[in-house]
C-alpha cells in the first residue's frame, strides 16, 4: 500500500511541475541538410591533412582558434541515405558538434545509433567516443573550445548511458553500494545504483548501472527522458542512469532546458531515426522503477 501512495505522490508533482510545456507533435531532427542544427567545428590536430591554408591546428584543442560555426570542413557532418533512411555521419576526424538552434525542455529524445571502423588522432588507441550532450547553454566552444557547458549522455565503446557534467553543473545521482576496494582502501564506486541511499554531490563522472551495447557496427536504440532538472538515460529499453536535481552553478538554479549537441570525438560513427517529443512526466516504466529524490 505504502508502495501505491508513493508512486502517486511522484507521478502528481512531475505532473504539475511541467503543464507549462504543452504537447505537441514528434519533430524528426534530422533532415537532409540538418536544418535544425548549427555546427561547430573545433581545433583539428595536426594529423588533420586538406584544411585550407592557415587553417591553425594543435594537439591541444582546449587552447587556440577553433574552426567556429557553420565552417563544416572535411564534412565531418553529413546525412547520408542508407535504404531509404536519413542517416547523420559523423566522421570524427575533428572535434565538434551539432546543435540544435532551439531549446528543449520536457522531452523524450529517442535516437538509433551505431559505429563505424575509422578512428583519429587522438583517440586512434583509445574507445570509440560521441556523445549526446543535453541541456547546453552559453557560448559555443566554453568547454575544450569543442561543446557548450551542459549535461552528457556518454555514448562510448562499452560505457553507452554513462553521465558526465561538463563545465561545473552539479547533480545528485545515486551512486555506490557495493562498498569496493581501490588500491587498499574501501570506497563507494562511482556508478549508478538504484537501490543504493548514496548520493554523489557535484561534479564527476558516473558509470551507468549496466552496459546493454550492440555488437559492433549494429545499432542501439539511445532513449533520453527529460523532466525537470531531472532525467534518464536508456540503452536498448534498459534504465542505465537517473541524474537528479541539475544544478546550473552561474546562477545557483535548477537546469532544466537547453540545447542538444551531438559530438565529434575522433570516432566514425552513425545516428538515425533522431526524434523529440514533449511531456508531461516520466512514462510508467520509469515511475515504476525509480524512486526520485524530490
Amino acid at each position: 500500500m505504502k508502495k501505491i501512495v508513493f508512486l502517486f505522490a511522484i507521478t502528481l508533482t512531475f505532473v504539475t511541475s511541467s503543464f507549462s510545456q504543452k504537447e505537441s507533435k514528434t519533430t524528426k531532427l534530422i533532415d537532409k541538410d540538418l536544418t535544425l542544427f548549427d555546427i561547430w567545428l573545433s581545433i583539428p590536430h595536426p594529423t588533420v591533412t586538406d584544411l585550407p591554408k592557415g587553417t591553425y591546428q594543435s594537439e591541444k584543442i582546449d587552447f587556440g582558434s577553433p574552426i567556429g560555426l557553420n565552417n563544416n570542413l572535411k564534412h565531418v557532418f553529413s546525412v547520408i541515405d542508407e535504404n531509404g533512411a536519413l542517416v547523420l555521419k559523423i566522421t570524427g576526424e575533428i572535434f565538434g558538434c551539432i546543435s540544435t538552434k532551439q531549446t528543449y525542455q520536457n522531452y523524450h529524445l529517442s535516437t538509433m545509433f551505431k559505429w563505424g571502423d575509422k578512428k583519429w588522432e587522438p583517440r586512434l588507441n583509445k574507445k570509440r567516443d560521441s556523445g549526446i550532450l543535453y541541456h547546453c547553454y552559453g557560448e559555443h566552444g566554453r568547454f575544450w573550445n569543442t561543446w557548450k557547458t551542459s549535461l552528457e549522455f556518454q555514448v562510448q565503446e562499452t560505457d553507452l548511458g554513462d553521465f558526465i557534467p561538463l563545465g561545473g553543473n552539479s547533480v545528485t545521482p545515486k551512486v555506490g553500494s557495493p562498498i569496493v576496494e581501490i588500491r587498499g582502501d574501501f570506497k563507494t564506486e562511482k556508478k549508478y545504483n538504484p537501490n543504493s541511499e548514496i548520493y554523489s554531490i557535484g561534479k564527476g563522472y558516473i558509470n551507468a548501472a549496466s552496459e546493454h551495447d550492440a555488437p559492433h557496427g549494429e545499432w542501439n536504440r539511445l532513449e533520453l527522458y527529460v523532466i525537470g532538472n531531472d532525467a534518464v538515460h536508456v540503452v536498448n529499453g534498459k534504465i542505465v542512469m537517473v541524474v537528479e536535481n541539475a544544478i546550473n552553478p552561474e546562477t545557483n538554479k535548477p537546469l532544466t532546458k537547453g540545447e542538444i549537441q551531438i559530438q565529434s570525438e575522433a570516432a566514425e560513427c552513425y545516428y538515425k531515426n533522431m526524434t523529440i517529443t514533449p511531456i508531461t512526466e516520466f512514462p510508467e516504466f520509469i515511475l515504476d522503477a525509480v524512486t526520485f529524490k524530490s
